[in-house]
């Protein structure tokens, strides 16, 4: 049986890809390798601070009672959060900085259309343009 058109793309031709010079995608890279060095800081400094709390949470239990043992669990849950956060984050720019070698990136992976100069600045890892973000967080 034959597949249905797919109709977010059909009777829409996705742009020719324009190529960028050797020193706009090398600016880019910098730019997208910075960020992806100041997220490892960051999670690293993150990483250390949940140790050193669970070391002091470790030696200052004796005498919690239910509602500290719930807060000290809860705070703790927030920081491991907050720690895939990040590593998230830096998910986002390495996958970026794959796409930039490949040639993908600032294409929507969706659509195939340029992504916004404006949203790459906001959001250099974006993989798709304003549009098709939109109809995705509508789902």
């Amino acid at each position: 049986m034959a597949k249905p058109a797919d109709t977010r793309t059909a009777g829409r031709k996705p742009a020719a890809k324009a190529t960028r010079s050797t020193a706009e995608t090398e600016k880019i890279r910098a730019a997208l390798a910075a960020r992806r060095d100041e997220l490892r800081a960051e999670y690293d400094q993150t990483l250390s601070e949940i140790t050193e709390l669970q070391r002091d949470r470790l030696t200052d239990s004796a005498g919690d009672d239910q509602a500290d043992t719930g807060t000290k669990t809860l705070e703790r849950e927030q920081e491991i959060s907050l720690a895939n956060s990040i590593l998230e984050r830096i998910t986002q720019v390495e996958r970026a900085l794959e796409r930039l070698d490949e040639g993908g990136y600032g294409w929507c992976e969706r659509c195939g259309n340029p992504i916004p100069v404006e949203r790459l600045a906001a959001f250099p890892s974006a993989t798709q343009c304003v549009t098709c973000k939109q109809l995705e967080e509508r789902r």
